[in-house]
């Protein structure tokens, strides 16, 4: 892949070219007009206009990359990008608006706030599986904050890549918003150089990598990294809700390609048959009898991915666990919706984030004792609970500690912004949406202002028992005892 920066062609993308690609931005950003609220409002309207009127090519990027089918490629990319745009251009006015803050009697008189100011120049590092919402979205909230951005979208969706950088140049000031296309040593390039601030999306080895890399600048971070984010489905639940809820999060949602998708069940030994057999029919009425026909699921993104997913299939330890689907389309890269039952916890598909049509149902005698299961393993960027019980519903919440939690549903969690989405311990570092993208990529300035007035000469020297004891009644916050003082009626 020939590598893109802006509108322009690179013949080659070397230490150089990056190093000159983010003085460039510091130079935009010195200059001081990505601070100006008209420039950040003019940028989002048009992310927000390129959006609607590149529908089409979007559509097809999508099904080069994903074969994603076009509602789900407008529901899940496309219409949250304008969501994002929208609740920014809505509330960024009042977000940027100094915060007042207290001050105490120490410091009286005097006023003090916090002023939310831009980092700076920004690489944002985006993933495949949603390629257009995951690379935009936090490129909005950047923007939002008043930054310069790079953008280094996934190769492995290179449709969706070359679309946005041959669109968004053509859209947004190309000086402060900029594009890079190319792999692993273009990445490496960027990694190189000092930012304010990386926003990676993606997995946690790659993770560990970016953060090598920013820990040379101290550069602060943002990670979504994912994980194995478990579902809890208590007996005491609506059976046919819930299993289409479920099927909406896995298999609606990319074909199981998602962060926050479904990646193993929890039940009892006992309700497990029924919900397996809902699972069944109500997969049925979704996709056909045959589900490597159906039009709206979306592939396996490419030959890698598919035969890892396979060989999660064939370990001998599963192979004959599988109770529903399986079937495989090598040429096409289509793996069914598949439910396997009772997986050995050693098996890799209980080690690995699956990120595919792959859901196993774990079971046990009392479902309290998902709770143990889930806290033996790392922390889930999601966690799902199914119950009509108040009070299972409320221990889950206390004890369960994941990135976000949802319960009684899957996924859509994401699509409110009023809500921060990130994760926690292995699942990630940091959050974004909404008010949480302009806060990620905005320093938050202490600001205390005082007049020359009210100078208290208790804070010079020479210290006499009289200043000692005003300053003691000022720090202890004791203001009957600093009148005394002040009255003359202290300890000398």
């Amino acid at each position: 892949m020939t590598p893109v920066v802006g509108e322009n062609l690179v013949q080659r993308f070397d230490a150089e070219a990056a190093s000159s690609l983010v003085r460039d931005l510091r130079k935009v950003y010195a200059s001081g007009k990505t601070r100006d609220y008209g420039w950040r409002v003019s940028q989002l309207r048009m992310v927000e206009k390129m959006a609607a009127e590149c529908e089409k090519e979007i559509f097809e990027a999508l099904r080069l990359d994903l074969n994603k089918p076009e509602i789900e490629s407008f529901v899940h990319e496309i219409s949250l990008t304008k969501a994002s745009c929208h609740t920014m251009l809505k509330e960024l006015k009042h977000w940027m608006a100094p915060e007042k803050a207290k001050t105490p009697l120490t410091v009286y008189p005097a006023s003090a706030e916090i002023v939310s100011e831009p980092l700076g120049v920004i690489l944002i590092i985006s993933t495949w599986n949603y390629p257009f919402l995951l690379s935009l979205d936090p490129v909005i909230g950047a923007i939002a904050a008043g930054n310069t951005v790079v953008l280094k979208p996934s190769e492995v969706s290179p449709a969706t890549s070359s679309l946005l950088a041959r669109i968004l140049p053509k859209y947004v000031d190309s000086s402060a918003i900029r594009v890079v296309e190319g792999s692993v040593s273009e990445t490496s390039l960027l990694l190189d150089q000092r930012w304010d601030k990386i926003l990676y999306t993606g997995n946690a080895r790659v993770g560990k990598i970016v953060m090598s890399a920013a820990a040379k600048h101290l550069t602060p971070v943002v990670m979504e990294l994912g994980g194995k984010s478990p579902v809890v489905v208590d007996p005491n639940t609506n059976l046919e809700v819930t299993v289409k809820r479920i099927i909406s999060g896995k298999w609606g949602c990319n074909n199981g390609q998602t962060c926050v998708s479904p990646d193993y069940i929890i039940t009892t030994k006992s309700f497990a048959p029924k919900l397996i057999e809902a699972f069944k029919y109500r997969l049925e009425k979704f996709y056909g009898k045959d589900p490597l026909d159906s039009k709206d699921l979306s592939r396996v993104v490419n030959s890698n991915h598919y035969n890892r997913l396979t060989g999660l299939l064939d370990d001998d330890k599963v192979s004959d666990k599988i109770v529903h689907g399986g079937q495989r389309d090598e040429k096409h890269l289509y793996i069914s919706p598949t439910i396997l039952l009772d997986v050995p916890q050693d098996s890799l598909i209980m080690k690995e984030e699956i990120f595919g049509p792959l859901l196993p149902i774990i079971t046990v005698d009392d479902i309290e004792e998902s709770f143990d299961l889930i806290y033996s393993r790392p922390k889930p960027l999601a966690a799902y609970l199914f119950t009509k019980d108040k009070k299972l519903e409320q221990k889950f919440i206390g004890t369960i500690s994941a990135g976000g939690m949802l319960i009684n549903d899957t996924a859509i969690h994401l699509t409110v912004h009023s809500l921060p989405f990130g994760g926690v311990g292995e699942s990630g570092i940091g959050s974004y949406h909404g008010k949480f993208s302009f806060d990620a990529f905005s320093h938050k300035k202490a600001v205390l202002h005082r007049g020359f007035a009210g100078d208290a000469s208790a804070r010079y020297p020479p210290f006499t028992p009289k200043k000692k004891a005003v300053l003691r009644a000022l720090l202890n916050g004791d203001i009957f005892g600093l009148i005394l003082v002040l009255l003359g009626w202290h300890r000398t």
